[in-house]
């Protein structure tokens, strides 16, 4: 049985996840209005990749006999001077997550909840990943001044990341 305290804040991080997913697919109808549909697609993946998290936490959850709290999901900034800002935003966001899911894991030592510290080990590997891959997109960007044939050349890039979210079993998503 899951702890009452250990329940909480999964929860908590379940909601971020969904506000990551929702965070990301407006960043992407941004790129849309701008006609960088790579950039645009590389967010749609990204959106598909924070849902496979929140599933993936959703799962855990019910699976330990805990409870699943949905909560309302806030709305997302909407608009943004440039690509640069969308990518500083975004790192920005990603060690946020990180931070909250450093705070649930101490949650779960505190509790000694070994289930979840062993669950949230695949989620730092994958926020280190995460950083990393922002932190290289925002610094190529910054390179390129956020304009010109390197952004061009950079949009086409991001339009050739594939998807391997498996919504149905997020157990089975490889990034």
């Amino acid at each position: 049985m899951l702890k009452k305290r250990v329940e909480e804040v999964l929860n908590e991080q379940l909601n971020r996840e969904f506000y990551s997913a929702y965070l990301y697919l407006s960043m992407s109808a941004y790129f849309d209005s701008i006609d960088l549909e790579g950039f645009a697609h590389y967010m749609k993946v990204q959106y598909q990749e924070e849902m496979a998290h929140a599933i993936r936490i959703f799962n855990y959850v019910s699976n330990v006999g805990g409870r699943v709290t949905l909560k309302a999901v806030e709305q997302p900034k909407g608009t943004w001077k440039d690509v640069i800002e969308v990518f500083e935003e975004t790192h920005k966001h990603e060690c946020f997550i990180t931070n909250s899911i450093n705070e649930v894991l101490t949650v779960a030592h505190e509790e000694h909840d070994y289930a979840t510290i062993n669950m949230l080990q695949w989620f730092i590997g994958e926020q280190v990943e995460e950083e990393a891959t922002v932190l290289k997109i925002l610094n190529q960007l910054r390179m390129i001044e956020g304009k010109g044939p390197g952004l061009f050349m950079l949009d086409r890039e991001m339009g050739q990341r594939i998807s391997n979210v498996n919504l149905e079993n997020p157990e089975q998503t490889t990034n």
